[in-house]
């Protein structure tokens, strides 16, 4: 995955909330975006997804410019699979809807070809017995990996996941945060937001951390955990780490 961000800006009404953020990443699978709350780490994310659109700058994912203009925003979100923090499924549809529907509707799969890709999918992240039940019916954790099998069913160029697990009860994150260790495993392209260091560790190739609405300082995780450079990321991993 070949990412390069320049002089990105986002304001909302008069706070600025992205500010001439610039970054460059190179042939890595898993980048994960860590910083203090309000930093701007979700508006980056969202830009990625083509959710928001930011005043100034240029992005270029795997050497392709990304458009501002909505039509052609509209065909690039089909290209990628975003998780949000609350699930955002359909609730008045299974499990294994919520995953077809998309398949079929959006990205014109046959309902065969979208079945059998739903049941691997659900399988593979051990919620095969559940594929019949409804969102209501399943538990935070369960409800997570059916988001994040949907994600994964639409074959996209990479997978953007926005603090999957802040919405959990601790016991329930461990098996959300196995089910994006696989992706990892399997060199699933991933960039995620997320405020649990350990799993940071665990699961980035690279770090790159936000404060300000700017980039203070990235590099690959090893080097950002064992040495950083900043005080700003000296500090927050310094509060963060203990808890």
């Amino acid at each position: 995955m070949e990412i390069n961000i320049s002089n990105l800006k986002k304001s909302f009404g008069y706070q600025v909330v992205l500010d001439n953020l610039n970054l460059y990443v190179k042939g890595v699978h898993s980048i994960v975006i860590i910083g203090p709350s309000g930093g701007g780490k979700s508006t980056l994310l969202r830009i990625l997804a083509g959710l928001e659109i930011p005043e100034n700058g240029m992005i270029t994912i795997n050497n392709k410019k990304m458009s501002k203009d909505e039509k052609e925003l509209h065909n690039y979100r089909k290209t990628i699979g975003v998780v949000f923090q609350a699930f955002n499924l359909f609730p008045h549809l299974s499990a294994m809807k919520n995953i077809t529907l998309p398949l079929e509707k959006v990205h014109n799969l046959n309902k065969k070809k979208a079945s059998t890709r739903a049941k691997t999918l659900l399988n593979k992240f051990k919620l095969g017995e559940h594929a019949h039940k409804y969102p209501s019916q399943l538990s935070g954790g369960q409800q997570q990996r059916v988001a994040i099998a949907r994600a994964v069913a639409l074959d996209s160029q990479f997978l953007l996941l926005d603090e999957p697990t802040s919405a959990l009860d601790p016991a329930l994150t461990s098996e959300v945060l196995d089910s994006i260790l696989e992706l990892k495993r399997e060199k699933k392209d991933l960039i995620l937001v997320t405020h649990e260091m350990g799993f940071a560790k665990n699961v980035a190739d690279y770090i790159v951390f936000v404060d300000s609405g700017k980039v203070i300082e990235s590099g690959k995780a090893i080097d950002i955990f064992s040495n950083p450079k900043t005080p700003q990321l000296k500090e927050f991993l310094s509060k963060t780490l203990k808890h």
